[in-house]
């Protein structure tokens, strides 16, 4: 007899795993598209992490744009991003192409900062030397003449 209550729960359990949590919505985003709109709304969410205000300051909200974009509406997004994640592997795996396309375009952004850097760097070196610092720094006699100078100014204001 328990026997047979194993088995049955054995069975009733396989059963039960096999069937589908969310069924495939009728007009289910092919998984390259939805890949690119996700991709598209983690730089979104970036950049609401970096500047939250530079997003706040649009009167349009940026995410309908990527679903316009895409030609998507919201609730086929939602739809089929509920469908895919109920398979786990299959999730999984298309963060881990976001994850990659992040990174390379990381590295890419990291070089171009780095050529800014050094060429900022180099016009740093060769700046001109600012004429007013340089008059300041001067030993005293250099101040002597401009005190002349101004005394110069000053007696001509007064004729």
């Amino acid at each position: 007899m328990k026997n047979l209550v194993i088995i049955v729960l054995v069975l009733f359990l396989s059963v039960s795993c096999k069937k589908e949590l969310v069924k495939q919505p009728a007009k289910l985003i092919e998984k390259g598209k939805m890949i690119d709109i996700m991709y598209d709304l983690s730089l979104l969410d970036a950049m609401k992490y970096q500047n939250p205000l530079s997003l706040d300051s649009t009167e349009t909200d940026p995410t309908k744009f990527i679903l316009k974009k895409y030609k998507v509406d919201s609730l086929q997004f939602a739809q089929s991003n509920m469908y895919y994640a109920t398979d786990y592997e299959s999730y999984k795996e298309m963060f881990d192409e976001i994850s990659k396309r992040l990174a390379v375009n990381q590295r890419a952004t990291d070089s171009i900062v780095k050529i800014e850097d050094k060429k900022a760097a180099k016009e740093k070196k060769n700046k001109p030397k600012d004429s007013i610092k340089e008059a300041v720094k001067k030993p005293l006699k250099q101040q002597v003449n401009i005190d002349s100078i101004k005394q110069l100014i000053q007696s001509r204001k007064k004729k």
